[in-house]
């Protein structure tokens, strides 16, 4: 039985035990910065992220890309929320849809409070490839990239594909008596299109401008064919990028290209370089 004069100590500790509204933490990001420097770019980089894109066998393709995610910060601000990017990226689902890049682009801006947003995705595409000669099925990976961007309504897309080629030496073929050096190169294309040009159509037309295109699976048929393709097609890096460019220029989508070969020698200890732009 609890007495009268009890009572009070009763209501004591009944309001010690009562939760105390917590005080609101503090945001610095939004402080005021005095410096008075716009930063053109600040957020994510280096973030792994499920996709899903179209292709032309399959009607789409699961992969996983690196992204970078920005915004523009205005001079008053100290700092933007990262946080917020995420929160972006994981509203649009699990899997993140190429076609949903307009509708993330415009998210950043809106959350962030932002005049530009841009996106850039990295990833491996794979294709399925038949040897030459018997037929062999193999998988090849390529390099891709969507760099996006917003400038108020205004979009901006440009595609990049990284195809590995063969290249043999025009030089090393026409002076020596027999053979010629080869080897490994990358051509890193990059456009801008009034329309969707497929990435697989970007890939084939890298590919028939070196000396041979890159196989996952070779018999000894298919080795022979390609080394004898590789000896028929000589190219400098020069050739490989011409041979590109005049593939593009006759494209009727393709407003703009910029086009990187580097051929990592196999005779010298260095590699050779050759890029061209148009637009």
């Amino acid at each position: 039985m609890i007495r009268a004069n009890e009572a009070p100590a009763g209501r004591a500790a009944a309001a010690k035990r009562k939760p105390r509204a917590k005080a609101p933490l503090h945001d610095v990001q939004s402080g005021r910065d005095h410096r008075e420097l716009r930063i053109n770019k600040v957020g994510v980089r280096n973030l792994r992220f499920p996709i899903r894109i179209r292709d032309k066998a399959h009607s789409h393709q699961n992969t996983v890309a690196t992204l970078a995610m920005c915004v523009d910060l205005p001079k008053e601000f100290k700092g933007t929320h990262m946080s917020r990017f995420i929160e972006v990226l994981n509203a649009h689902g699990d899997i993140v849809h190429v076609e949903n890049i307009e509708d993330i682009l415009h998210a950043m801006q809106a959350k962030l409070h932002a005049e530009t947003a841009h996106l850039i995705m990295e990833f491996p595409f794979f294709l399925t490839k038949k040897a030459p000669v018997t037929g062999k099925e193999g998988v090849m990976d390529y390099t891709a990239r969507f760099e996006a961007s917003a400038l108020g309504q205004e979009l901006d897309f440009i595609l990049t594909v990284i195809v590995g080629v063969t290249t043999l030496c025009p030089c090393s073929k026409a002076i020596s008596k027999y053979g010629a050096h080869n080897q490994r190169g990358n051509v890193t294309v990059s456009i801008r299109s009034r329309k969707v040009v497929w990435i697989e159509d970007l890939i084939a037309l890298v590919e028939a401008s070196a000396s041979s295109e890159l196989y996952s699976l070779l018999k000894r048929q298919d080795e022979k064919a390609v080394t004898e393709r590789a000896y028929d097609n000589p190219v400098f890096v020069e050739d490989l990028v011409r041979n590109v460019a005049l593939k593009l220029n006759a494209h009727p989508d393709v407003s703009w290209y910029q086009v990187e070969a580097e051929n990592f020698e196999s005779i010298h200890n260095h590699n050779a370089y050759a890029c061209i732009e148009k637009g």
